[in-house]
Order: structure tokens, then sequence, then C-alpha cells
């Protein structure tokens, strides 16, 4: 008798666990995976129009981490370059900008998985003399899902910068 008691146990278990299964979808992550072209008509670029923004982004996100590499233009007309790899279990992450510049970022996805956001701090050093910016940018599709919203809001010695970028998906 106790071994029909324990394979109905058994039996009620395994059907438990098949069930539970099937009830606990996997969390669900935005891809932003592709090449996006700064769309300057549709974007907020604030005092420093698209010379504040990467004119071309390309991502690569992969389980556990997003390569993000930029391409924009300097004030002086230089092309600049940067690529960074952020990881989703929210470590710290350096990379060079701007030359000689070195950039710390993290990246925290939302709890519902549609977006994320990218915090970060930037070191400069201008004639001998270190400055640093700090900002968090804010990462969403549209609705299409071929337009790349990225929100920043940046604090500068100057004070605050707040831009709103538009990228078409290529």
């Amino acid at each position: 008798m106790q071994t029909s008691i324990a394979k109905k146990i058994l039996l009620l278990l395994m059907v438990s666990a098949v069930m539970f299964s099937f009830s606990l979808p996997e969390k669900y992550q935005t891809n932003f995976t592709g090449t996006w072209i700064l769309n300057e008509g549709k974007s907020e670029l604030g005092q420093f129009g698209a010379r504040g923004a990467a004119s071309k982004i390309v991502v690569d996100q992969k389980t556990n981490d997003v390569t993000i590499s930029r391409a924009s233009t300097g004030f002086q007309g230089e092309a600049l370059n940067s690529t960074e790899t952020l990881t989703a279990d929210g470590k710290s992450s350096e990379s060079a900008v701007f030359g000689t510049g070195k950039k710390k970022s993290t990246l925290q996805w939302a709890a519902d998985g549609q977006s994320f956001t990218v915090g970060f701090s930037i070191t400069m050093d201008f004639g001998g003399q270190s400055t640093e910016f700090t900002g968090k940018e804010n990462w969403s599709l549209g609705a299409d899902g071929k337009t790349l919203i990225l929100q920043n809001n940046i604090t500068t010695p100057q004070g605050e910068i707040v831009t709103k970028a538009l990228y078409d998906k290529q």
C-alpha cells in the first residue's frame, strides 16, 4: 500500500513540475541588435546638435552582454569611434572614448525586459586638468521595432544636458 501512495505522490510531483514549467515563461528581452543611423530631424539634440550624438550605432546583443560600437564626428570634424561591451550582470566595464578619455559603464535591464539603462562616468583630461561627466542613457525601441530611442541625461561641470536621439534601423 505504501508503494501505491509513494507512486501517486511521485506522479503528482512530476505533473506539478511539468505544469509549473509551462506557466513560467522565460524573461523576454527586447533585441537591440542591428545597425542604427541617426535621424537628426526627429531627434532633440540640444545646443550641440548632431555633434552631440553618434551618427551610427552598431549593436551586437548576446545572452549575457551587449556590445555597442559608435561612430561620431568630433567638434573639429575628426572621426571618433568607440566600442564597449556591457554585461547583463551589472558589472562595470571600462572603455576608451574621445582619444584619451575613459568611460566606466554599467547596464541595467528594466524589469519587463523591454528597455535598459546604461549608467556611466567619463573622465577626460583638458590641458592637464581632469573633468568628469556622469549620466544615464535609457535605451528603448519604438512600437514598430525599427526606431531606437536613446534618452540621455548628462551632468557636466557646466550643468545638465538632456537629449533624445532617434535612430532608424538599417
